[in-house]
């Protein structure tokens, strides 16, 4: 019989930083607890602040291979469907000059 041993680690990865270079916008950059990287540019402080908090607050796992690729798909789908309707596609005869 084998065994298999495995050790699972939860590693927190949330960390932000906001810059403020003399005369522009303050600059925000957060990371979530999956490692996605977020970046935006405010006025004030406090707003990036909020946007941090925001960040953490409503986080999600990235998506799958599979997910992303049924993004993809659906995405295409819907644009040739957008292009049928408006008679963009190539070979479509009511489209002809």
């Amino acid at each position: 019989m084998d065994y298999v041993i495995t050790t699972e680690r939860i590693i927190n990865m949330r960390d932000y930083s906001i810059t403020r270079k003399k005369n522009q916008w303050y600059h925000a950059k957060v990371i979530d607890s999956y490692g996605s990287v977020f970046d935006n540019y405010f006025e004030h402080a406090h707003e990036a602040n909020d946007w941090i908090y925001y960040i953490w607050e409503n986080e999600k796992p990235p998506l799958t291979e599979e997910e992303r690729m049924d993004l993809l798909a659906n995405a295409i789908w819907g644009c040739t469907k957008l292009d049928e309707e408006l008679g963009l596609l190539k070979g479509n005869k009511d489209n002809l000059d």
